[in-house]
């Protein structure tokens, strides 16, 4: 454990980074990482910059592409890099991820969202806070030990990974099925959900069910309805009926997670027809719903593709059910895992506060690791801003959250 002025010489110089910690992240702002399947061009170039960065502070790094021909590049970079310690007994893992989702509405925005700009102890723009408040946070922990030539008490490894926001096939879960990184022993924290207060420490999951729902019927004349049939309105009426539906059956709740109930969200529509006056022959929207572990998420699909064929034949069109993600919820991680003492012990240190175990609604790479059999967490401290426009990072929380990592890289494992 590191002593009370190792502690103080470590924060002290964590602190002298700040106008660096900013820097990077505008520097990351300014390389969109954004995959395919959100009209992006994946994460080349900011893997390409990051891996140059990690180098140049000292660290080992070791890049696994995993091959996607739907980018430019033809592949999706990950990155890890490695800093030894004095037992290797374990690893203690930092997991981030570089790809970020699209801005929106551009008017949205203050200004350009690929040009950070800093305002009030914070700093703006796509990204900031989902996932470059926390990579640059660990970046900067690591970089503190490296420059006052203390070693950390295991080995300490940063993953960047790419495809976090689609999926993950082409980021944790390639290496995780492609490659031995991880061993049972390692502590590993995924720092990509947390609240305000930083007093959350995620050990579970809900499950993920992304539905998308394509309704045919028969276009024409929107002044003869009669020679045709409206798939909006068919497709329309399909999305009330499940609305109310999910929400009925499935209405348990569990104090674990936050909030404590299956959420059951529409959100997407694609668009029909260009013009006023044509009814739509085709009709698609698409459901967000994150379901509490106790309900099996086969069952909630058959409930739907029941509802499903009852207004295919209510109004004599076609209905298809089909899934964009689809993850029953992974094995919780033990409140009383190491990972999650020695993070709660770090996080009183620094923010003075007593972080509990919880679950929280959203997918994080976490599970992957839980599935494959290892003990993961999620932290960090978020104002809860990602995908919003006006995204913005608190620079404090990052300056104090690589306090946290560096922190957690001195202690002893129970």
């Amino acid at each position: 454990m590191w002593s009370s002025n190792q502690i103080k010489t470590i924060f002290q110089r964590i602190d002298s980074y700040q106008d660096q910690m900013i820097e990077l992240q505008k520097n990351l702002t300014a390389i969109p990482a954004i995959g395919p399947k959100n009209q992006g061009q994946g994460e080349a170039k900011r893997a390409l910059y990051l891996k140059e960065f990690l180098q140049g502070i000292g660290l080992t790094v070791e890049e696994y592409n995993a091959p996607d021909s739907q980018v430019p590049d033809g592949y999706r970079p990950n990155l890890v890099a490695r800093l030894s310690g004095e037992s290797d007994e374990r690893t203690i893992w930092l997991m981030t991820h570089m790809d970020i989702v699209p801005e929106g509405p551009r008017e949205l925005w203050q200004t350009d969202p690929f040009k950070a700009w800093v305002k009030e102890g914070k700093i703006y723009g796509r990204g900031v806070e989902d996932n470059q408040q926390e990579m640059v946070a660990s970046i900067f922990a690591v970089k503190a030990l490296i420059e006052l030539g203390l070693r950390p008490t295991y080995n300490v490894g940063l993953v960047l990974v790419s495809d976090e926001e689609t999926g993950s096939k082409y980021g944790i879960g390639y290496l995780l099925s492609k490659h031995n990184i991880f061993k049972p022993k390692d502590l590993i924290i995924v720092p990509d959900a947390g609240n305000p207060e930083g007093t959350q420490i995620e050990i579970a999951e809900k499950s993920l069910v992304w539905l998308k729902i394509r309704t045919l019927g028969k276009q024409c004349h929107g002044s003869d309805p009669q020679k045709g049939r409206n798939a909006h309105r068919a497709g329309a009426n399909l999305l009330c009926r499940l609305d109310k539906l999910l929400h009925e059956i499935y209405n348990g709740q569990d104090s674990l997670f936050d909030p404590p109930f299956t959420t059951a969200e529409p959100t997407k529509k694609e668009a029909n027809v260009p013009n006023i006056n044509t009814i739509p022959g085709e009709d698609v929207f698409y459901f967000d719903c994150r379901v509490l572990p106790q309900y099996d998420i086969n069952e909630l699909l058959e409930d739907v593709k029941t509802e499903a064929s009852a207004v295919e034949k209510e109004f004599e069109v076609k209905v298809e059910v089909s899934t964009e993600q689809f993850e029953q919820a992974a094995p919780p991680t033990s409140p009383d895992a190491p990972v999650v003492k020695v993070l709660a012990k770090a996080i009183k240190e620094v923010y003075g506060v007593e972080a509990k175990p919880k679950g929280i609604g959203g997918g994080t790479v976490a599970a992957f690791f839980r599935r494959a059999g290892y003990d993961a967490v999620v932290w960090g401290k978020f104002e809860s801003t990602a995908h919003q426009p006006n995204e913005y990072c608190v620079i404090s929380n990052m300056v104090n959250d690589a306090k946290v990592y560096a922190h957690i890289f001195g202690q002893h494992v129970p």
